[in-house]
C-alpha cells in the first residue's frame, strides 16, 4: 500500500466541492456566494478525509464515495455557519477571516446554512458514483440524516446551549453532548463509506463503528483542550470561547492533563479497533494521529 498522503484527499474533495456548489454568477448570486465563501473557505476537511480513508481501507473506488466526502463537509460547513450566528455562539472568526455572518448578514447566513443542507442531501441522493447500486446510496443518505438531526448534530448542538452556565454538568453528560454534537457526524463519514462497500462482514462494521465513535470524541476531547492551550492566530477562530461562554468541557470537569490523557486513551481504543482491517487502514490510523496531536 501506498504511504498516506494528506494532500491527495484534500485535493481530491477540493476538486469534488468545486464541482457541487453553485457558481457566483448564478442567481441568487449573493447566495451562491455565502454559499461558497462558507463551504470553500480553507479547513482540515477532516470528515470528507476520513470518508476516502475508510473507502481506502474497505477497497471501495474514491469515485463511488466523493458524494458522500461532498455531502458530509456542507453539512458540516452548514453547522459552522449557524454555530457562529449570534443566537447561538455570536463568533465573529472561523478559519482564520470573518464568519459568514460577518461576511455578509445574518439573514443571508441562514439561508446559506439552509441551502448547503439541502445541496447536501442532493448531492448523495443524485451523484453517479453510487447509481449502480441504489440500496448503498440509501444507506448512505440514511447514516447521514441520522447523524445530522435531533439524534446527531442538531440535539447535541440543543444540548450543548442548554448547559450553558449550568452547576452539576457530569462527564456523563458531557459524553452525550459531544457524541451527538461532533461525534455522530465523524462516525458517519466512516460509516457512509462503510455502507458503499459490498459485502462488508458484520466483524469489520462492528470494529469500524468502534474506531468511529473514539475518534470522534476524542476530536472534541482535543478540541476542548486547545480552547486552553492555542492562540486565537493557530485556531483560526477566537481562543477561550468556551470559557467566555461558559462551557462545559472536558478541562473543565477532568483538568487538563487528565483530558489529555483521556484523548490519549481514545485514540489507542480507536486504533487498535482497526486491526482486523491490517496496513488496509493506515490511512485512517494516520487521520486519528492528527485529530490527537494537531494544534488548531
Amino acid at each position: 500500500m501506498e504511504p498516506y498522503q494528506a494532500t491527495h484527499y484534500s485535493q481530491r474533495i477540493e476538486h469534488v466541492l468545486e464541482a457541487c456548489l453553485p457558481t457566483e454568477d448564478r442567481a441568487p448570486a449573493r447566495l451562491h456566494e455565502a454559499m461558497r465563501y462558507a463551504a470553500l473557505s480553507p479547513g482540515k476537511r477532516m470528515r470528507p478525509r476520513l470518508v476516502y480513508a475508510a473507502a481506502t481501507a474497505l477497497g471501495v473506488p474514491l469515485s463511488r464515495v466523493d458524494g458522500a466526502a461532498a455531502a458530509i463537509e456542507l453539512i458540516h460547513a452548514y453547522s459552522l455557519v449557524h454555530d457562529d450566528l449570534p443566537a447561538m455562539d455570536d463568533d465573529d472568526l472561523r478559519r482564520g477571516r470573518p464568519t459568514t455572518h460577518k461576511a455578509f448578514d445574518d439573514a443571508t447566513a441562514i439561508l446559506a446554512g439552509d441551502a448547503l443542507q439541502a445541496l447536501a442531501f442532493e448531492i448523495v441522493a443524485t451523484h453517479a458514483g453510487l447509481d449502480d447500486a441504489p440500496a448503498a446510496r440509501v444507506a448512505v443518505i440514511r447514516r447521514l440524516g441520522r447523524a445530522v438531526g435531533s439524534r446527531g448534530m442538531v440535539g447535541g448542538q440543543a444540548l450543548d446551549i442548554a448547559f450553558e452556565g449550568q452547576t452539576g454538568v457530569t462527564v456523563e453528560d458531557l459524553e452525550t453532548v459531544h457524541n451527538l454534537k461532533t461525534g455522530a457526524l465523524l462516525s458517519a463519514a466512516v460509516m457512509m463509506a462503510a455502507a458503499a462497500a459490498d459485502d462488508l462482514s458484520s466483524d469489520v462494521a462492528e470494529c469500524l463503528e468502534i474506531f468511529a465513535a473514539r475518534i470522534g470524541l476524542a476530536f472534541q476531547v482535543r478540541d476542548d483542550v486547545l480552547d486552553i492551550e492555542s492562540t486565537t492566530e493557530q485556531l483560526g477562530k477566537q481562543q477561550g470561547a468556551d470559557i467566555a461562554h461558559d462551557k462545559a468541557t472536558y478541562p473543565a470537569l477532568l483538568g487538563l492533563d487528565e483530558a489529555k490523557a483521556l484523548a490519549d486513551r481514545l485514540y489507542t481504543e480507536a486504533t487498535a479497533a482497526l486491526d482486523i482491517l491490517g496496513d488496509r487502514a493506515d490511512d485512517l490510523r494516520a487521520l486519528a494521529a492528527e485529530i490527537v496531536k494537531r494544534d488548531r
